[in-house]
């Protein structure tokens, strides 16, 4: 009896199946039990003492997992678990306390987001209290997306927004020629187009002050905007920096170094207090275009350090061969090296996009009211007090399905681009 006990507590693959049934069982023994007490206030060992009840399917779990944890077993899904949650007695301690402590959160977490919840309504007094008012986002959901734009004009907005997404799409569809043109205009001419159509004040447009501009669309146009310049200007950067001519490589150092050594809050207050003081006299520059290029300036920075990491990864051979064939620097960098270096950094370069877009509720310390900063002004009205955490779930919610898009897309793009060097 003993030598089978011992037997049983020194998991091998001699005896593969009954490792993996009596560890599944205990594993999956634990989670129902965790189930059955969260969700129906069920105990199937509430016949033990209370502190032993407390611990059992963490102790059932915990034995499970040391069960089935054998290596080289040639199942290929125990395989892979064994080596990212069950790699020792730590990881099967942690992995159990996790899923546990998930399935304890998961049920009022449901109820007050769903089914506890209010979604209809015009008033804060139709909600219950118990669970989340949706009633709020959706009062002020318009607000939200919009800011203060005026309701009559915010079909600019939205036109400017479809144009984006159907010149985005048509490019993925078109032959290679005309989608080189669809770039540049993308880059260089739309930029142009939308900024005077949802600022007004030609071709008989009602003028709208930035200020009122506001919500998630303000959002999306400080991020297009400081990404589409963003880029080029760390390309430049880091082409700077690794130049043999020492005025433009200290220059190019000094000038990194100093953005990235300085908060982002801190740029976004010089950029709209300090640097009016310092333009020409009968020069004004508006707040919002202050605060673009404030935010390219920095993030330029740190695009600068990932694209000159990929330009260091090349081997040197990869110059020498331009330069073989004749090429001048321009030439050689736009033709040979940089869609090389820039294959290899695709993550950090996306990295510095997610990072870009997270920042801009920054701009609410300047005065400008983002989704965010719309979500800070909804709450202080004295009709919807104490309602801020349905704000902010539904803003982390839109940004995680933007980041979350941006991430799987990067994702995309480099396996599409993956090249062995």
């Amino acid at each position: 009896m003993i030598k089978k006990l011992y037997f049983l507590g020194m998991p091998t693959r001699d005896k593969l199946n009954l490792f993996v049934s009596v560890g599944a069982l205990l594993f999956v023994l634990g989670i129902i039990d965790v189930i059955l007490n969260s969700f129906f206030e069920m105990n199937i060992t509430s016949f033990l003492p209370r502190w032993i009840n407390y611990f059992t399917p963490l102790v059932f779990s915990f034995v499970g997992l040391h069960y089935v944890r054998i290596e080289f077993s040639g199942i290929r899904i125990l395989d892979r678990l064994n080596k990212n949650i069950n790699l020792n007695w730590f990881n099967a301690i942690l992995t159990s306390l996790i899923i546990f402590v998930l399935i304890k959160n998961i049920p009022p977490l449901l109820n007050w987001l769903f089914f506890d919840a209010d979604f209809i309504g015009t008033s804060k007094e139709e909600c219950s209290r118990e669970g989340a008012c949706w009633i709020f986002v959706n009062v002020w959901f318009k607000r939200l997306i919009y800011g203060l734009y005026p309701n009559s004009e915010i079909w600019r907005i939205n036109l400017s927004f479809l144009m984006l997404i159907g010149l985005v799409i048509s490019a993925f569809f078109v032959a290679p020629k005309i989608k080189k043109y669809i770039i540049i205009f993308l880059l260089f001419i739309f930029p142009f187009i939308a900024m005077n159509l949802i600022s007004g004040g030609n071709f008989g447009l009602e003028w709208v002050e930035t200020p009122a501009w506001g919500g998630l669309s303000l959002t999306f146009i400080i991020s297009i905007f400081a990404l589409l310049f963003c880029f080029p200007v760390g390309m430049f950067l880091a082409l700077g920096r690794r130049s043999s001519a020492p005025i433009v490589r200290y220059s190019s150092i000094g000038f990194i170094e100093f953005w990235r050594g300085v908060p982002l809050i801190t740029v976004l207050f010089m950029a709209s207090v300090m640097m009016p003081m310092f333009l020409p006299d009968g020069v004004y520059m508006d707040k919002l275009v202050r605060v673009i290029i404030a935010i390219t300036l920095f993030e330029a920075a740190y695009m600068a350090e990932v694209i000159r990491g990929g330009l260091q990864a090349l081997p040197r051979g990869q110059y020498d061969a331009g330069k073989s064939l004749g090429m001048g620097y321009w030439r050689m960098h736009l033709l040979v090296i940089l869609p090389q270096a820039l294959k290899l950094v695709i993550p950090g370069v996306a990295n510095t996009f997610l990072a870009l877009v997270k920042d801009t509720p920054l701009i609410l310390v300047v005065g400008l009211l983002e989704l965010v900063g719309m979500i800070d002004m909804a709450k202080t009205n004295p009709e919807w007090l104490g309602f801020a955490t349905e704000g902010y779930v539904f803003a982390g919610v839109v940004f995680w399905i933007i980041c979350y898009s941006m991430s799987r897309y990067s994702q995309y793009l480099e396996r599409k681009y993956k090249t062995d060097r």
